[in-house]
């Protein structure tokens, strides 16, 4: 395979800078690169970094940004979308807001275009520094969603999405736009239909060598997704379908990557090329954790065509001649160990449910504190809320929280969040009479609680989780008090936070939320104080 991929690449004809670099060896990576929530991946490449953005759907702030120099260690920066007048989410229902991000780099600014489907349609912001902060939106009068950017040679942008409910034909559809005002400036044309297969989207068209190639999805997101290439010596075609589609899918297979699709393919520094794409991990036929971002080598053909992974399959094992990173460059994983929020700013893994109201939290020394909301995760105003993603199948949560109720329907603590029909909640609340810890569990209609009594003082709350499920469990604190071991409180299976059985486009979201009564309005419900956070992953699963 090492042979054959070592002749394919050098077609791409790196440059004499390029050539001068030393030649890394053949290695071995873990998919996914970035773990949990992070579906839809668009790269660009400046220099020797890597940038790469996802869909973040109705959390906010929106389109994670992250930073590589060796594609499978990523950082993340921060969002491109970090203020409601470039991210408005009010009343985004699941799965809502901001879909497939793409992000280019030209003549000297970062542009990062997508789709907010709750408000507005398609736009594009910019940026001189891919952490930030990015322009206020440019919006495109083009329809559909999975938008992407090309920047030709002769000056020309083409701006490209999909037509699957606005347009008289499914299809690829583009036009030509102004990228300093947004402005269209040609006709909105069809170019591709595709293989045949159902919903063609997340089009990305680039140049290599003679030919313009455009790359979609088909299938839709789910076990039949998988990807399709065409060619054109025109940005317009006609374009010409690889006779070896679909170049990428993982359909009908007994593997633990499955839903493989949504590629964007781009050029290292050395000239060799790679595809980032979508990719879920299932277990007993449904997966909880949402799309994924995976990595897989790509070789180009003598007849011109982009070959993915060697033609095999994708698996949890890639391989490749991956670029080199310079020593003690600033690259280090996602998080999957976290000890406490941050400090005295939320650190940048912490989003919010549609748009945060700012008064109502306060972090200081690690400490957070939580301004109840009659908004409760169940509906789709804006809760008191922070979430991050799961990124393991086995992990533990836990936090300390300091909260007096007064009355029923004030309560705070951990989420385990999939939609507003499907989560699970631990939290310290009121009876009427005293204080109790509740666990709740909704699965679509139905709501089951039970609750328990417990004294005043400040409440461990934990949650542990495997493939099959979490594990809730409380006690009272001991730091200065002697304390209570944890007690089991309740179990809630992952397979009523799948998409399978949930629906929608987003992985579990853990959190942590304060929420009041309806009748708070008049009168504030205290406030909650959480500390001692923490979230461990157990390595390699």
């Amino acid at each position: 395979m090492e042979g054959f991929m070592d002749a394919a690449l050098s077609q791409s004809k790196p440059s004499a800078a390029d050539l001068a670099r030393p030649t890394m060896p053949l290695q071995t990576f873990s998919n996914p690169v970035i773990r949990g929530f992070n579906p839809d991946p668009s790269v660009c490449r400046v220099g020797e970094n890597f940038y790469l953005v996802t869909s973040s759907f109705e959390f906010f702030p929106g389109v994670p940004v992250y930073h590589s120099r060796d594609l499978i260690h990523w950082k993340l920066l921060g969002h491109c979308l970090t203020r409601p007048s470039q991210l408005p989410l009010a009343g985004a229902a699941d799965s809502g807001g901001i879909y497939a991000p793409t992000i280019r780099h030209h003549a000297g600014r970062y542009y990062m275009t997508t789709t907010n489907t709750s408000h507005g349609g398609n736009f594009i912001v910019w940026a001189s520094d891919p952490a930030g902060p990015w322009s206020e939106p440019l919006w495109i009068e083009q329809k559909g969603i999975d938008p992407s950017l090309w920047f030709d040679d002769d000056g020309k942008v083409y701006f490209t999405s999909n037509g699957s409910h606005w347009a008289a034909e499914r299809g690829i559809y583009q036009c030509e736009i102004d990228i300093d005002t947004g402005r269209r400036l040609s006709e909105t044309r069809l170019i591709w239909r595709g293989t045949g297969g159902s919903y063609p989207e997340a089009p990305h068209l680039f140049r290599h060598g003679e030919f313009y190639y455009l790359v979609i999805a088909e299938g839709g997101t789910e076990a039949c997704h998988m990807v399709t290439i065409a060619r054109s010596r025109s940005a317009y075609g006609p374009f010409e379908s690889c006779p070896r589609n679909p170049i990428l899918s993982n359909r009908s297979l007994e593997s633990p990557i499955q839903n493989t699709g949504h590629a964007d393919l781009f050029a290292d520094q050395n000239g060799r090329w790679w595809a980032v794409f979508l990719a879920v991990r299932p277990h007993d036929g449904v997966h909880h954790l949402g799309r994924e971002t995976c990595l897989a080598a790509v070789q180009w053909d003598s007849d011109g065509w982009p070959v993915i992974n060697g033609g095999a399959r994708i698996t949890l094992r890639g391989v490749g001649h991956l670029p080199a990173g310079e020593p003690g460059m600033d690259n280090e994983p996602v998080h999957r160990i976290m000890e406490g929020f941050g400090g005295n700013q939320l650190s940048a893994d912490w989003v919010y449910l549609r748009n945060p109201t700012p008064h109502h939290y306060s972090l200081q020394s690690d400490v957070l504190t939580l301004r109840p909301t009659v908004n409760h995760v169940d509906m789709t105003g804006s809760p008191t809320a922070i979430f991050r993603r799961q990124t393991d199948f086995e992990m533990n949560m836990s936090v300390v929280v300091d909260f007096a109720p007064v009355q029923p329907g004030q309560e705070a603590g951990l989420v385990i969040y999939r939609s507003t029909r499907h989560y699970a909640q631990m939290a310290v609340t009121s009876s009427g009479q005293g204080r109790q810890v509740l666990l709740r569990r909704r699965i679509g209609s139905m709501v089951q609680e039970t609750c328990v009594d417990i004294p005043g003082g400040p409440v461990i709350l934990d949650v542990a989780a495997d493939r099959r499920g979490y594990n809730f469990s409380w006690g009272i604190d001991g730091r200065g008090t002697g304390g209570s071991p944890l007690r089991f409180m309740g179990h809630h299976e992952s397979r009523y936070l799948s998409s399978e059985v949930a629906g929608g486009y987003i992985g579990v979201m853990p959190g942590l939320y304060a929420a009041g009564a309806q009748g708070d309005e008049e009168r504030e419900p205290p406030s909650a104080v959480l500390s001692h956070f923490r979230y461990r992953c157990a390595n390699g699963n």
